[in-house]
């Protein structure tokens, strides 16, 4: 065995130690991502909401009325509409917007019940509050006390992020002739579809 300072006297070189390598290597460990169980990658979740899905849409809103504005909406929700949101149980086709008491409500949205929430179930066409910012809140309650305006819900959807989201546009109701209007414009729309589908199969 040798003795503290026989190193240096019998020429035996000491490694100096490199900190920064040291320092580096450590650092490269905690940045390397955790493996999941067994290598398999990560499970999604269970009954996880789908996103960027349409739920319902409210087919007669185009027909009926002139769409002058559009405004994404939050909505308040009880757990089991949104569960029944995940499989598309919704009709907005008798659905409405009505500003009241400095809130904007969903009214007459029928969401169907959920059969596994049994006593803990909801009222499918229960009103449903909109949210809103502030700002755009008192713009729209201008706009739907105004003369021939009204409010309507277009489109129920899940955001990128897995939220429920109403499209809600300010609209004025058509007259008769602009919804016969409205009615051959989609028919011309239809003849010039099915004129290319005819000419692509050649």
């Amino acid at each position: 065995m040798l003795a503290r300072g026989d190193c240096s006297r019998r020429g035996i070189l000491k490694i100096p130690q490199d900190r920064d390598l040291d320092t580096r290597l450590s650092k490269k460990k905690k940045n390397q991502p955790k493996p999941t169980s067994a290598g398999k990658p990560a499970k999604k979740k269970k009954n996880a909401a789908p996103t960027g899905k349409t739920i319902a849409e409210n087919r007669k809103a185009r027909h009926n009325y002139e769409l002058l504005e559009k405004l994404e909406c939050g909505l308040v929700l009880h757990g089991s509409e949104v569960k029944s949101l995940r499989v598309g149980k919704l009709s907005l086709e008798e659905a409405y917007v009505r500003f009241q008491n400095g809130e904007l409500w969903l009214v007459n949205a029928d969401i169907s019940e959920y059969r596994q929430a049994n006593l803990w179930n909801h009222d499918p066409k229960r009103k449903r509050k909109l949210l809103v910012n502030k700002k755009e809140l008192d713009r729209l309650g201008v706009k739907a006390t105004a003369d021939g305006l009204t409010l309507v819900p277009l489109r129920a959807y899940f955001n990128a992020r897995g939220i429920v989201k109403v499209m809600v546009a300010v609209a004025r109701g058509k007259k008769i002739h602009d919804k016969r209007q409205t009615l051959k414009n989609q028919e011309a729309r239809r003849q010039i579809d099915r004129q290319m589908k005819a000419g692509g199969r050649r």
